[in-house]
């Protein structure tokens, strides 16, 4: 015998009819329908759309937008390249040469890049070497010492000036 589309039915006990709610006092579920009384959820849809915070302002505008942050463990050097110590024509490059010379700032933390050539032996101290300016001076016959950070052995240097300062 073949099964035929109007004979399919599903499975016993597999399906229940919907509770009908809100049909009059004399039931279940009748009056307020499972709803409470009163409020925003028992009238109507009783929806809010999606991020509706009651009225407060919501969380997708109190936030500040397109503003990106400011790291509070930025670490910055001040860049001297290899021309610029070969002008100089010292022979002994340090942050209070450099100094002297005008080409840094005070207090500045000095990285070396590896621009231009050297001719010559020089000794380089400085905080920061790019690979390739410590290649250069000792392929030059010279060398280099690395000077501490001024903040100790931490590898970056403590927060100022923000909410991270006073921890």
């Amino acid at each position: 015998m073949a099964i035929k589309v109007h004979d399919l039915k599903p499975a016993e006990g597999s399906t229940k009819n919907a509770k009908r709610k809100g049909r009059g006092i004399g039931g279940k579920g009748g009056k307020t329908a499972g709803r409470g009384t009163k409020g925003q959820h028992s009238r109507g849809r009783g929806k809010v759309r999606a991020g509706f915070e009651g009225g407060q302002m919501p969380l997708h505008i109190r936030t500040p937008k397109l503003r990106g942050f400011t790291n509070p463990f930025r670490v910055e050097y001040q860049a001297i390249n290899l021309d610029t110590i070969a002008e100089s024509g010292l022979s002994e490059v340090s942050p209070e040469a450099l100094l002297g010379k005008g080409l840094v700032s005070k207090n500045a933390l000095i990285k070396v890049l590896g621009r231009g050539e050297l001719s010559g032996a020089v000794t380089v101290k400085a905080h920061a070497f790019s690979k390739s300016a410590e290649e250069a001076i000792t392929a030059a016959g010279g060398s280099i010492e690395v000077l501490p950070k001024p903040w100790g052995d931490s590898p970056r240097p403590p927060a100022q000036g923000n909410q991270h300062t006073n921890r």
